[in-house]
């Protein structure tokens, strides 16, 4: 085996890693893969005269390619939330995407998608997959106490400041994540126990099929009108919303519903359904609850 063949096959042994990075800086399998695949065309191109820590030169490639590719995004700004995405869907097989996105979180890839390209390849390096900051500092081009504050940034925007006690914290977030179950089964029992007498439903139009009414009162009105789009509640997720429980509706990680629930005395008194994209822009989204990176 020449040394072409040899370093062919080191990358292979890291491109799950990278591929790994490099999705969760962008969101999209298909624009991973093609981060990957420039980067194996950059080591190759150069070979590996002078690296002294192949994996760490590759990481650094890869997130250099990824924070590029953000920043272009943001110049562009050709992701408003709430709209289709044709660009960044085109070509990535759906059933592994949803596979990637749900080991990701999809909470988390909404999130990551409120943040500066800078701040999403800080917290990406380090928080998840702890690279030192003297490296980040050299991929970003900031000095080391400007890398630290960016990831520190991004921490707190991923994790949100909770608005409530964490004792009530934590039982609005039981009472949001079993009314979540009972729509995704379709439960109209366990709604109309989750539910309050009095709540109300209000949606915005653009997510309710023709004919059906903006604003619902009363439990047995809203859980039937829960049960009758609970599809959708198939790509929804816990998150905090506004630094409450909420839940997104989130296919693929791409935001396509806000749903900012209130809740008094264990049950759901009221939740409305946001999709207006200048409406979603507005609300503070959290995903606290952060899954591991891949060893």
């Amino acid at each position: 085996m020449d040394r072409h063949d040899e370093l062919a096959a080191e990358f292979e042994a890291r491109r799950a890693r990278l591929r790994a990075i490099a999705y969760r800086m962008l969101g999209s399998a298909g624009d991973a893969e093609d981060a990957v695949q420039e980067t194996w065309l950059r080591l190759d191109r150069t070979g590996d005269a002078g690296v002294g820590n192949l994996s760490a030169w590759l990481t650094t490639v890869v997130s250099r390619i990824c924070l590029d590719v953000l920043r272009a995004r943001t110049a562009r700004r050709e992701v408003p939330w709430g709209e289709d995405d044709p660009e960044r869907a085109a070509g990535d097989g759906p059933e592994e995407e949803a596979v990637l996105a749900e080991s990701v979180g999809l909470a988390l890839l909404v999130v990551l998608d409120t943040l500066s390209p800078a701040e999403r390849v800080a917290f990406v390096l380090h928080d998840l997959f702890a690279v030192p900051f003297d490296s980040i500092a050299a991929i970003t081009g900031r000095s080391l106490p400007a890398a630290k504050k960016l990831a520190s940034r991004a921490r707190h925007k991923v994790r949100g400041t909770p608005a409530l006690p964490p004792a009530e914290q934590e039982r609005h977030r039981g009472v949001v994540e079993a009314f979540l179950a009972a729509a995704r089964g379709g439960d109209l029992g366990a709604l109309l126990g989750l539910l309050a007498p009095d709540v109300v439903r209000r949606a915005d139009p653009a997510t309710l099929p023709p004919g059906v009414p903006a604003e619902l009162r009363g439990a047995r009105a809203v859980a039937e009108g829960t049960v009758l789009l609970r599809e959708r509640a198939r790509s929804a997720v816990p998150a905090l919303v506004d630094g409450r429980p909420g839940l997104l509706v989130a296919p693929l990680g791409r935001l396509r519903y806000v749903l900012r629930v209130t809740v008094a005395d264990g049950r759901v008194t009221a939740y409305e359904v946001i999709a207006a994209p200048e409406r979603l822009r507005a609300l503070d989204l959290a995903a606290p609850q952060t899954p591991p990176a891949p060893a």
